[in-house]
């Protein structure tokens, strides 16, 4: 069977910018990079992303474009043995991520609904609290929500690479822009918003630690969708001609940007009301429905707030559930409809564990976590740092003739040592790093 292909080099930057585009870059970036010393986060960041983050990408999707294969088939063409338990791991990461990414993904919706009829339209963060945790906690309502998450995002895959997935990048992309623009426009106007604009953007060289790099590299290499398999599968659908160094920083280039507008969102409207800029992932479902209380036709601009939301959300969503499609397509032999229906009703039933532990199975804990968070801890901290210091090394010390060869048309050799080294040494020390910090 032939290999899908992207319709255009655009589809391409876009499908793997979107996957990159998520729930964290809206409220997780402003969150951290506020707490982390402002600009000075954000110079660290950008540095992070476009060293040590560009690399990583480039070998992932060199060796899917060489390979011409998924997450566990490119290692299995290229070098075999022990190495395709990586991209088994990305696999894996993929399907828990989204387990629990559907269900968070399931509250936007929810949300949608409640801008509309009004039932968070309240300046008062107390009552918002208590209809978050009553929402979250309830057995069945976020379950249906979580279930027509994972629809919306089967019906993308199942559509296929060109019709689907870079049909629904190709809209939903400039549409997520154009609604931060229209967000950022309305709350730049507020009496104050530009004592957010400045805590955003001013460096606060008092913050720069090892926590504060550490937060930097995780948050670099989580919002690069970078250790998931997902760069891989996207690069194996890429045709000959293509450049890769040039998708490859168009990708960082939406990523950051996106990061940075949203931080340009959220921040200006939070202090031009007073709320806690810190406040985390209540920022999303607590804090910003009370600004958007303040507003005049606050209630317009709350539905479109939450509806960029579930874009960011369904645009990566998209991504994590195509690698373990193409996974189950290449290794199991399985048709399209067929791969992503059965893969998209695992990550359903998992899912159904991790929405009932925020509420009646809250008390059933494992190393002193609940099922949510749990997932959230291996994923994030355990097995996406590990197979991204893995697969550094096999590029490095094994695979480099490949990449280079997939990379190194026009480029200077100098560069190309620089990019080997960063792999072989550089990214594995970091990594390790991070991990042993994070733990």
């Amino acid at each position: 069977m032939a290999r899908s292909q992207w319709g255009s080099r655009l589809g391409f930057i876009l499908a793997a910018a979107g996957s990159a585009i998520g729930l964290g870059a809206i409220w997780k970036f402003p969150y951290v990079a506020a707490t982390n010393g402002g600009g000075a986060f954000l110079f660290i960041y950008l540095g992070i992303c476009l060293t040590l983050g560009l690399v990583l990408m480039l070998s992932e999707m060199a060796l899917g474009r060489a390979s011409n294969a998924g997450a566990v088939g490119a290692f299995r063409r290229l070098a075999g043995g022990f190495w395709p338990v990586i991209g088994y791991m990305g696999v894996l990461v993929c399907f828990l991520i989204l387990s629990f990414y559907s269900v968070v993904g399931g509250w936007t919706i929810a949300y949608i609904g409640k801008a509309l009829d009004g039932s968070i339209m309240t300046a008062d963060a107390k009552a918002l609290g208590g209809i978050f945790g009553s929402f979250i906690s309830h057995p069945l309502q976020p379950l249906a929500y979580h279930a027509g998450f994972a629809l919306l995002t089967l019906a993308v895959v199942v559509g296929g690479v060109q019709k689907g997935i870079e049909g629904l990048s190709k809209f939903l992309m400039p549409a997520l822009f154009v609604l931060m623009l229209l967000l950022i426009a309305r709350g730049l106007t507020l009496p104050g918003a530009w004592d957010g604009v400045l805590y955003f953007v001013t460096p606060d060289l008092s913050k720069v630690s090892g926590a504060m790099l550490v937060d930097a590299l995780g948050l670099a290499f989580f919002s690069l969708s970078l250790g998931l398999g997902i760069m891989i599968t996207y690069g194996s659908y890429v045709d000959r001609e293509s450049n890769l160094l040039g998708s490859a920083l168009w990708v960082i280039a939406l990523t950051v940007a996106t990061c940075f507008l949203a931080g340009l969102m959220v921040l200006p409207a939070v202090f031009a009301f007073g709320f806690d800029p810190s406040a985390g992932p209540g920022l999303t479902f607590i804090t910003m429905p009370a600004v958007f209380a303040h507003l005049p036709f606050g209630q317009l601009f709350a539905v479109m707030f939450f509806c960029l939301l579930l874009l960011a959300a369904l645009t990566s969503s998209v991504s994590l559930l195509e690698v373990v499609t193409s996974f189950a397509i290449d290794e199991l032999g399985l048709s399209r409809r067929t791969a992503a229906c059965s893969m998209a009703a695992g990550i359903f039933l998992l899912g159904i564990p991790a929405s009932l532990s925020l509420g009646v199975w809250g008390d059933f804990l494992v190393m002193g976590m609940n099922f949510f968070d749990l997932l959230d801890f291996l994923t994030s901290k355990l097995l996406m740092p590990l197979g991204e210091l893995l697969l550094a090394l096999f590029v490095g010390w094994k695979a480099w003739p490949v990449v280079r060869g997939e990379l190194s048309s026009g480029r200077s050799p100098r560069l190309m040592r620089c990019m080997r080294g960063f792999c072989m040494a550089l990214a594995p020390a970091l990594i390790g790093w991070i991990m042993v910090v994070s733990i």
